[in-house]
């Protein structure tokens, strides 16, 4: 019987329900194929979520042991408390590891964070245990939006680089969510035993069950426009609005944006929209079934993420896929900007063009049989691309091949 570590730093408790758990899903489809496996699930007492310590009382349960292990946690998202935070993780993280009575077989370490990685990475090598990277942000490239003062911002993030190059370079296989991110670190390592790409994607059966028992359904002729995510420095939602602004000058002012989620600039997006005098609503974080309630009654789905983003394909985009709705993208990245044009699911834009953006939407919001088909052809990826009841089972594939 093998022992199976997963490392996931920002999984979500069993009382938090605050969505689509990767690490959890693939314990569940490594159970299904291997009901007698022993597998742990470590995480921390910190949740990056509530940004607070996480009150839940562990026990171990008859499928898997879950175990948390002390972190200091943080406020900001981009501050050196987080930093420390991770750091102290990753001590306790290699700390519990050295102590274990029975070494695992195989550690499956999602990434980042990389203090976490690197916790794995030195003690599977000391002891010669099979180590899997599942890459599902790529750090520091992440932070250079926030950090992008030149020279000195490559000084700071210089360690954390270094850090990522130790743990690409001691991983024997890799997962990770796009083709984008398996690039990077297999231009690191290109010795990988194997290699897989698994975006993150959702369970379709249950994201449909979910749109069913949250329905949301509207009579008045308003455009439901959407966002959902984090409120943060790599997305600009500011040029969303500036295009429904050009459009209410223009006399269409049948158009409500909806933003779902929550983050550092919440109030200063939300301040901007009041300013140019669009109809919004601000919902805050949303369980994930509510969410898919709300997410799947709205017309056109935006994904402004901003140019130098290291973004690839995240979760917003899979289940922008699976509610079948038409998309207005300003992200650069040329994986998810060829998915657009391969399927038609939608336009690609320029970020910084709000008149490109306002055009684009006026297409769509004139055009509902337009909007029905490029959302059909969004929901056609989903169930090619994003349906993790066939990317997952790829994953346990990977896992259990014996190497």
């Amino acid at each position: 019987m093998k022992k199976i570590l997963i490392i996931s730093q920002y999984t979500s408790m069993p009382n938090e329900n605050m969505g689509n758990s990767r690490s959890k899903t693939i314990i569940d489809f490594l159970l299904k194929n291997n009901p007698n496996s022993d597998i742990e699930l470590i995480s921390t007492t910190f949740s990056h979520t509530y940004k607070k310590q996480r009150e839940y009382i562990l026990g171990n349960n008859d499928k898997y042991k879950f175990t948390l292990l002390y972190e200091p946690g943080y406020k900001k998202n981009v501050s050196i408390k987080r930093f420390y935070s991770h750091y102290i993780f990753g001590k306790n993280l290699y700390k519990y590891l050295n102590k274990m009575e029975q070494k695992p077989d195989i550690i499956y370490c999602l990434i980042p964070s990389l203090d976490a990685g690197k916790a794995c990475a030195k003690y599977a090598k000391k002891n010669n245990i099979r180590f899997i990277i599942d890459i599902q942000d790529i750090w520091p490239e992440a932070f250079k939006l926030v950090f992008d003062v030149p020279i000195i911002s490559n000084i700071l993030l210089y360690p954390m680089k270094k850090q990522a190059e130790y743990i690409y370079k001691n991983a024997d296989d890799i997962v990770a969510v796009s083709n984008t991110y398996e690039n990077i670190a297999t231009k690191v390592n290109k010795k990988y035993k194997n290699k897989l790409v698994a975006y993150l994607g959702t369970y379709l059966e249950y994201f449909d069950k979910c749109k069913e028992e949250n329905k949301e359904e509207y009579t008045d002729d308003i455009i439901r426009i959407v966002y959902i995510g984090t409120l943060g420095n790599n997305y600009n939602l500011e040029c969303i609005i500036d295009a429904i602004n050009i459009l209410n000058n223009k006399g269409i002012k049948n158009i409500k944006f909806i933003v779902i989620g929550n983050g550092p600039l919440k109030e200063e997006f939300e301040n901007y929209a009041k300013n140019k005098n669009i109809n919004f609503e601000f919902t805050e974080r949303l369980e994930y079934p509510k969410m898919i309630g709300k997410l799947c009654a709205c017309d056109i789905a935006v994904n402004p993420i901003k140019g130098k983003s290291a973004a690839s394909i995240t979760n917003k985009v899979g289940d922008y896929a699976a509610a079948g709705l038409p998309v207005i993208n300003t992200q650069e990245c040329e994986e998810y900007r060829k998915l657009v044009e391969d399927y038609n699911f939608g336009y690609n834009c320029n970020n910084e063009n709000k008149d490109d953006i306002a055009q684009k939407l006026e297409i769509l919001i004139k055009n509902r049989e337009l909007r029905i088909k490029m959302g059909n052809n969004n929901r056609r990826l989903a169930e090619e691309k994003f349906d993790r009841k066939v990317t997952y089972e790829q994953i346990v594939d990977l896992v259990n091949k014996n190497v």
